[in-house]
């Protein structure tokens, strides 16, 4: 096909407005908060001194950066593997002819994904106090409980979160693996019956080969949103108890907005962290060999 300076132009012109947004929002911002990882940033003062890679280097030698990390990893590889397959286990039962009232279900199931973060984590925080609902349910029962509440104590902290994300984030997911079974073509489902395959055997054979792109793209996404989790440590711990809920994202934004001049370091650990979430998605994909 061949192009005219007038096609170019009008291309150019018509991605102009994407591509001048881009640039703003997204290009400028990664480049120069690149040169404050090379800095020592004054943030008060606007004085910067180029250091080169010594923010990298305090980044791999800082402890709490390895708990933060620590934090973030169990988060992750515990939250993303239960939520895909409590998503999955929903959305294949949604998608069957034996369950009634499925407009109501995933109604049900889909609200607390769209409710705002901030109001959902309020309520756990009141769910999870000494007093709460959970600690008198656990009472009643005389089952042991944390006293002190379970986001004071550092054992149950972390755990607590991850729960109530899990209960947070299934109904989006299984919203998006309904979707994908839906599309695949009933014939197949009819010819597995003509050999008398049982409901394992047409899941695992026909169901989820064909939503496996989706399987593939749910992993990454809910790996990318749980390693960046923020507002759920900010609004419940803020990172507490002794650091048993700090996260690489909490400890960037602490860095950069609370100690205020540690903005360069605060850059130098989310580059760490941009290059790990690129590392885990691309391992992903080769471990799923989805093309």
């Amino acid at each position: 096909m061949n192009w005219n300076r007038k096609d170019y132009f009008n291309n150019i012109l018509l991605l102009s407005p994407w591509l001048i947004i881009f640039t703003i929002f997204w290009l400028y911002p990664l480049i120069y908060a690149f040169y404050l990882s090379l800095c020592d940033y004054q943030t008060l003062t606007s004085k910067t001194r180029f250091i080169g890679f010594e923010n990298y280097k305090r980044v791999f030698a800082d402890p709490l950066f390895w708990k933060a990390l620590k934090n973030t990893a169990i988060f992750t590889f515990v939250t993303v593997p239960i939520t895909t397959a409590i998503s999955l286990f929903l959305a294949n039962l949604l998608n069957s002819k034996f369950v009634k009232f499925k407009n109501f279900f995933q109604s049900a199931f889909f609200v607390p994904s769209i409710t705002s973060l901030v109001v959902i984590s309020i309520i756990f925080v009141n769910l999870y106090s000494s007093e709460g609902y959970i600690n008198n349910l656990l009472r009643f029962l005389h089952l042991p409980y944390p006293k002190l509440g379970w986001l004071q104590d550092e054992r149950t902290a972390l755990p607590a979160i991850m729960i109530m994300d899990i209960w947070m984030s299934v109904g989006y997911y299984m919203i998006l693996f309904l979707a994908s079974m839906q599309s695949i073509p009933k014939e197949y489902y009819e010819v597995a019956e003509l050999y008398s395959a049982n409901g394992w055997q047409k899941f695992w054979k026909i169901t989820f080969p064909s939503i496996r792109p989706m399987f593939l793209f749910v992993i990454v996404l809910n790996s990318i949103k749980s390693f960046q989790i923020f507002v759920e440590i900010y609004v419940m711990t803020r990172g507490g108890p002794l650091h048993s809920t700090t996260t690489l994202v909490y400890l960037i934004y602490e860095n950069a907005f609370v100690k205020i001049d540690q903005m360069g370091y605060a850059s130098a650990i989310t580059f760490v962290v941009f290059f790990l979430l690129v590392s885990l998605s691309i391992l992903q994909i080769k471990l799923l060999k989805v093309k």
